[in-house]
């Protein structure tokens, strides 16, 4: 998949434009090789928004065997090397979880909900996915992010699974094909009547949105009308009962001196 091939004659939509797109809110198939190939545009730095053609893309999604699995000294990371035969090799980041916010309960001691690493002092760490062992050789499905670190694409996990056989392995490997010959093979086309559309479905939407704060604040108003209303009612009748008390205080003082 060449990414530069193109990519000059295809300008990047406006941002506002994204969430039409067919990649931006998708985890995206691709492979390490691809997933290196991403690249940055200016105007977005920092924003862990990456770029195939004028593809806007956050979430990568794919398929390969572990072949390294490193914990990092002296920090909350795991790193897992994936070799998925593009000619290129990646690694996904694994986050430890805060200790103090672990349930003991818990299938996962890390930002991946069903992933778990057990680091036994003297011992090779344990990872399991879905309660079974993962070890190198083992084929894993990844949803990551995407990152860098000294200037080289890295991923973090998010979310995780094994491939059970070679079946369910040609099946990614043949979506992803498909794919990547559908959506990623030629730039994403908005064309003024695209871009009209989106932008009335974008200003209903913003109307929507405002009509729906007017009537939070609406709602927001009658409560605390209703609570104040409450509190009244209730200062009224601790008042009644408290001129009642001093009326009946008065009638028996009153008694009391005949």
């Amino acid at each position: 998949m060449n990414n530069n091939r193109t990519w000059q004659a295809t300008p990047v939509h406006n941002a506002k434009y994204f969430f039409a797109s067919p990649t931006y809110n998708k985890w995206v198939k691709l492979t390490a090789a691809d997933i290196h190939g991403l690249r940055e545009v200016p105007g977005f730095e920092g924003q862990k928004i990456y770029f195939h053609l004028n593809h806007p893309i956050r979430f990568v999604y794919l398929v390969a065997p572990i072949v390294a699995i490193q914990d990092i000294p002296n920090t909350k990371f795991f790193i897992l090397t994936l070799d998925d035969s593009s000619n290129a090799c990646i690694d996904v980041k694994i986050e430890r979880g805060d200790p103090a916010k672990v349930d003991a309960d818990s299938t996962s001691n890390t930002t991946v909900p069903n992933l778990d690493i057990n680091t036994a002092l003297g011992y090779d760490s344990e990872i399991k996915i879905d309660g079974q062992r993962v070890d190198i050789g083992t084929v894993v499905k990844a949803k990551c992010t995407i990152g860098s670190f000294r200037g080289v694409k890295q991923l973090e996990l998010k979310r995780c699974g094994v491939i059970k056989d070679t079946t369910e392995e040609v099946a990614a490997w043949e979506s992803m094909a498909e794919f990547k010959r559908d959506v990623l093979a030629g730039p994403w086309v908005l064309d003024a009547a695209d871009q009209a559309a989106l932008d009335l479905q974008i200003q209903q939407e913003a109307l929507k949105e405002q009509e729906e704060e007017k009537r939070e604040r609406r709602s927001q108003r009658a409560r605390q009308k209703r609570e104040e209303q409450r509190v009244e009612r209730r200062k009224l009748r601790e008042e009644e009962k408290e001129r009642r008390r001093l009326a009946l205080e008065r009638k028996y003082n009153q008694g009391a001196l005949i």
